[in-house]
């Protein structure tokens, strides 16, 4: 058991909440990406059945167990085709933003509900092993999630950073990052998968994410 929790980046006695967490927050993310797209008159995604809050057609393993080990991962890339849109370089930008954008505002109702249920006296009645696991599910849905949108903004293939970064350049420059794309995965793949170079590029990037979180709940306890 010892060895299996050295493995993992979490607990394993919180592995159930993480995985909850998980599934919530890849679904909604790639329904996000599907759903816009489908709108925005693409039915690539829909064609394929990626219009749907049905996990399965969303998850992928190794990026779910990744995030088990290394703290962030990925799941199924939604298949977009941009000429279908109407104006495919701000349709495009809105599609890939809307991914990362979902994780974000989950990780604010995770604050929302954190505060409300700390605030009320709604579990004041509750067992104390239920009210440790309600305060561990809402902490990893905000931390999770806070972490899925730092990393998915990343301006690395295949990232939707890059996606965004893609629409927002001029022509010449799209075309150049065409050509060099399979290189930018190379060193997405470094940066994830070699630890010294993971410690000094990403991981500090989500150092951002106790900022974040710190505002929505300065926001949250302004209101509630």
């Amino acid at each position: 058991m010892d060895g299996i929790n050295s493995f993992l980046r979490y607990p394993l006695e919180e592995l159930p909440f993480i995985l909850i967490v998980l599934v919530l927050a890849f679904t909604i993310h790639e329904f996000a990406h599907a759903y816009a797209a489908y709108k925005f008159g693409d039915p690539t995604a829909k064609q394929m059945g990626r219009v749907t809050l049905d996990p399965r057609a969303h998850l992928d393993v190794l990026g779910t167990i990744l995030i088990l080990i290394a703290g962030f991962g990925w799941a199924k890339p939604v298949p977009v085709n941009r000429g279908r849109f109407k104006h495919p370089r701000l349709m495009g930008i809105v599609v890939s933003a809307v991914g990362p954008l979902s994780n974000l505002l989950l990780a604010f109702v995770g604050v929302v509900l954190y505060h409300v249920f700390a605030g009320t006296g709604v579990l004041d009645n509750a067992s104390v092993g239920v009210v440790k696991a309600v305060d561990l599910f809402l902490r990893r849905l905000i931390e999770l999630n806070i972490v899925l949108f730092i990393f998915n903004l990343i301006p690395l293939p295949p990232l939707d950073g890059y996606r965004i970064i893609e629409d927002l350049a001029p022509s010449h420059i799209r075309m150049k990052m065409a050509q060099n794309e399979q290189w930018g995965i190379f060193v997405f793949l470094l940066l994830v998968f070699i630890p010294p170079l993971n410690r000094v590029t990403i991981q500090p990037l989500f150092a951002i994410g106790g900022d974040l979180i710190y505002g929505m709940s300065r926001i949250v306890s302004f209101v509630i």
